[in-house]
């Protein structure tokens, strides 16, 4: 059988390449946080606090991430962000290895490095437009979300590993390697230098050029308030230190067994999700209906009992996901020019990585307040009711049609 057209074009293989092993590091560096502060602190609430952190970096930062991704060579960019990644998660290797670390090292680790990926992420969706054709791009995102999902499905069963044989540094150590390996690979990508914002133009106007352009792109918002239902009312990952070690006694295997679940369900999709975004137009039908699925996942994971129940829940979380991502993230880079890529793409990623933060800070606010099975419930309920409010009514995400999406 063939390669599909987009695996022919060398420089996206190569990043490509590069994007996965970079993200396995970063994946399991976040499960190993979440583990290691629920670890040193038994509260859910400060386990929460790491979103928290994360939600501080991406919310301030990322519109001056998107101005600079428009501004810079991408390339040279990237690199300067995986390695100021790299040497935060230098610092933190050390500091566990020592004894000498603390859950406010952790956070103010977490908040650096969050900063790094804050100006990392734009480029890394920015960039690939420079790469491949705009027809192709629909396959190449198809491609890249469940390659993040690998990342997703390894990193945290690493981490899980690691963390029984020698403890959170050795998770801490491999992300070093990674990012050092991700500036090392990017050498070898070409990238062709494309026309961005003017660079003698302030950077407040250039900021608020991007959310100007958002606010006339209804498509565009109105996937990111879809996408910041789901990540903000049924943020579950949170709850997965204490399911995995209180309720369901399985320890730190069997947390990272169910933090890598849900890409283990991405990836089992990855073939549909490639199929439906290069052969259908009804996107928009899609997008809804496996919104509503994954709040009733969301759930089935808060009333599982025993283990054999939380896993596929978790299975079930990671396709309906990894199917609604792929169709927002390849709608925004569609729907935007070259010129205001990078900020679009960046206050995309207040939602897209912003949403998620703030969601794990409130559920573990709420969940301890409540209980993760009382929290978590509403929150999915929340979840699908907010997709179902699109349905009635036509709209430009129930309208959805992939390459042929309108303007509006």
């Amino acid at each position: 059988m063939a390669l599909p057209e987009i695996l022919r074009n060398r420089n996206f293989s190569f990043y490509w390449s590069g994007v996965i092993l970079s993200e396995i590091g970063t994946r399991g560096t976040a499960a190993a946080v979440l583990f290691h502060v629920y670890q040193l602190t038994g509260s859910l609430v400060h386990t929460g606090l790491v979103g928290a952190s994360q939600a501080i970096a991406i919310l301030v930062l990322s519109p001056l991430g998107g101005v600079y991704a428009d501004r810079l060579d991408r390339k040279r960019l990237l690199q300067t962000t995986q390695f100021v990644a790299m040497l935060v998660a230098l610092g933190l290797t050390i500091a566990t290895a020592t004894g000498a670390v603390t859950t406010s090292m952790i956070y103010v680790a977490v908040i650096l490095a969050t900063a790094a990926a804050t100006f990392d992420a734009p480029v890394r969706q920015a960039i690939i437009p420079a790469m491949v054709p705009r027809e192709q791009l629909p396959q190449a995102f198809a491609l890249l979300n469940p390659s993040r999902e690998l990342a997703v499905l390894v990193g945290p069963g690493l981490a899980g590993v690691l963390i029984a044989l020698g403890g959170p540094e050795l998770m801490y150590a491999f992300d070093v390697v990674s990012f050092g390996a991700m500036v090392v690979m990017l050498a070898f990508v070409k990238v062709p230098k494309l026309p961005g914002a003017p660079k003698h133009e302030p950077l407040l106007r250039q900021i608020a050029a991007g959310f100007s352009f958002i606010r006339h792109r209804s498509v565009i918002w109105m996937l990111m308030s879809l996408d910041l239902s789901a990540t903000i009312f049924s943020a579950y990952r949170v709850l997965l230190p204490a399911l995995a070690t209180e309720v369901l006694g399985v320890g730190s295997v069997g947390y990272g067994v169910l933090v890598a679940a849900p890409a283990a369900g991405a990836l089992l999709a990855s073939y549909t999700i490639f199929r439906l975004v290069t052969r259908t137009e009804k996107l928009g039908w899609i997008l809804l209906p496996t919104t509503v699925l994954y709040g009733g996942a969301a759930i089935m994971l808060a009333h599982a009992g025993p283990f054999w129940i939380a896993l596929p829940a978790c299975l079930l979380l990671g396709a309906f996901d990894a199917v609604t991502t792929t169709i927002r993230h390849a709608a925004v880079q569609l729907e935007t020019p070259d010129e205001v890529r990078g900020r679009v793409t960046s206050v995309y990623q207040m939602a897209s990585r912003g949403g998620p933060a703030i969601g794990d800070a409130l559920m573990g606010k709420v969940a301890a307040s409540f209980g993760p099975v009382v929290s978590l419930t509403i929150g999915g309920i929340l979840t699908a009711l907010y997709a179902l409010a699109f349905v009635p009514r036509a709209n430009p995400v129930r309208e959805y049609a992939g390459a042929k999406v309108s303007r509006n």
